[in-house]
């Protein structure tokens, strides 16, 4: 099954994981929730180390994406580093404290969600794809 994700969100997935990326997050996922969440199209989960590496990694996604013109919706447990949420819309972000992405389990939760390449946008891959 293939669901189609717009070259936009995954445009907004790419600025977002390479954000990510540059503050140290580890376990980069993302999904395509659409099928199932009508609210957004992808998620992208990632972890910190220590409750100021989350909240690092979520203050740079959510600069990045800004400076490219998407506007933050809603933001959701910044001040106390364990699980943030950041809503762009098509786009939810969880940037998670190992042990909190852990006990929540949201890969485990959405497994019948295709998953979106994380590790071809941080190559700088120029074809983008969702993998069933």
């Amino acid at each position: 099954m293939s669901i189609e994700v717009t070259e936009t969100t995954l445009e907004s997935v790419r600025l977002a994981a390479r954000a990510a990326d540059d503050k140290g997050a580890t376990g980069q996922v993302a999904l395509s929730v659409s099928e199932f969440f009508p609210l957004a199209d992808a998620f992208l989960i990632v972890s910190g180390s220590v409750e100021r590496n989350v909240q690092a990694i979520s203050d740079n996604i959510e600069d990045a994406l800004n400076e490219a013109g998407t506007r933050t919706i809603r933001r959701e447990g910044r001040e106390g580093g364990r699980w943030i949420l950041l809503d762009f819309g098509d786009l939810i972000v969880h940037v998670f404290h190992q042990e909190e992405r852990e006990f929540y389990g949201l890969e485990r939760l959405w497994k019948d969600c295709p998953t979106i390449d994380v590790a071809d946008m941080l190559d700088s891959a120029p074809d983008l794809q969702v993998q069933a």
